[in-house]
């Protein structure tokens, strides 16, 4: 993954890839960024307790072919 912030002085931009990444889909993001990289905070969400769920998984037995049946 390439990440670069730039601050175009004109209405083109062009860039360099990387030989790996010829022949390959890539997806290329443009957006503004608002407000400074050093003043964004990060925050994570609480993670949600599925205790209540409770499943009687003793006499289950796993069949790979069934799972993979399209």
């Amino acid at each position: 993954m390439i990440r670069t912030i730039v601050t175009p002085d004109k209405n083109y931009l062009s860039f360099n890839i990387p030989e790996k990444y010829i022949g390959k889909k890539m997806e290329v993001i443009a957006f503004v960024i608002d407000e400074p990289l050093d003043d964004v905070i990060y925050t994570t969400k609480s993670s949600k307790s599925f205790s209540s769920v409770k499943l009687n998984t003793k006499d289950f037995t796993f069949n790979r072919d069934e799972a993979n049946e399209r």
